[in-house]
């Protein structure tokens, strides 16, 4: 079984002030990343608007951060797609480059049933056998939810090992804590469930706060799993405010607006995604006053 860590940080993608991919700052975030409490970077996930990332630009983004992490820390390449053979050739190009799993998104708009879910996933994990799979339940992006059952099944094959799920729903979490082996990793997609999650047997979250807080939220997890239920309550209480104004508007908008506030350079968003508006933009930027997260620099 892979161990993607504490915390797996779902990494925006840097733009250029025309639009293209910035390499450059890329790097320098996935540095940062890893040195301030990311255990795994995942490229090219929603928060990396993989929707409108050509697969030219997501090798190269998967190139560009394994680089720049090196062996600090594991890299998981989003690789999934509602075509299971275009999710199956995306998947063996990132297995060819080294890399330490791969997040399979639920396919989207076409909606399949369970059957098709299981078919899909089994798919690739038989193409792809020794990339460690992650898989990835988020109804409210995809139109299709995963079944707790067809997830147990699931984990029944070698390579896949773990589910973000971004359901927001505790009782499909806690069905699926039950019907799977201990072994099998249990992340939380949304910011502000995870320590709901650690409650029931999660391992971690994969994250978009932890741009900001990556060492606050490592410290939250692990506070946790040792018994310091009280101090991950504490931290869990004070970065609410901060969990929840990250998706004042459709991610990653608000996070690279937070970004830039903290001064990095990370370019806007690509359509169809749009600026942020001036009122989420001063409700982000409070928020970051309120955290004292405007001091964290892209320097620091």
């Amino acid at each position: 079984m892979s161990d993607f860590g504490n915390v797996v940080t779902a990494m925006i993608t840097p733009f250029t002030a025309s639009g293209e991919v910035d390499y450059a700052t890329t790097e320098q975030l996935a540095d940062y990343l890893v040195t301030h409490g990311t255990d795994t970077v995942l490229v090219c996930g929603t928060t990396g608007e993989s929707p409108t990332l050509t697969w030219t630009e997501e090798y190269e983004l998967f190139r560009v951060v394994q680089q720049a992490v090196g062996s600090r820390g594991k890299i998981m390449a989003g690789t999934g797609s509602n075509s299971t053979r275009e999710a199956i050739e995306a998947t063996k190009k990132a297995a060819k480059l080294g890399l330490d799993g791969t997040l399979q998104v639920v396919p989207y708009y076409n909606k399949p049933p369970q059957a098709g879910l299981y078919l899909h996933f089994e798919a690739i994990a038989k193409a792809c056998p020794d990339l460690p799979m992650m898989l990835y339940n988020v109804p409210g992006r995809t139109g299709q939810s995963i079944d707790p059952h067809t997830v147990a099944r699931l984990a029944e094959l070698d390579s896949i090992v773990a589910i973000k799920e971004a359901s927001g729903n505790v009782d499909s979490a806690s069905q699926i804590r039950t019907l799977t082996p201990p072994e099998f990793a249990l992340y939380s997609g949304d910011d502000s469930l995870t320590l709901p999650l650690l409650a029931i047997g999660g391992t971690g979250v994969v994250s978009v706060a932890s741009h900001l807080v990556g060492a606050e939220l490592q410290t939250m997890v692990t506070a946790f799993k040792t018994g310091q239920v009280q101090t991950a309550q504490q931290i869990h209480r004070r970065l609410f405010e901060l969990f929840k104004v990250l998706f004042c508007t459709a991610n990653p908008i608000p996070v690279k607006a937070a970004l830039a506030f903290q001064g990095w350079s990370v370019g806007s968003v690509r359509p169809p995604l749009c600026a942020i508006s001036p009122d989420q933009s001063v409700q982000v930027k409070t928020v970051l006053e309120n955290l004292d997260l405007l001091t964290h620099t892209a320097e620091s």
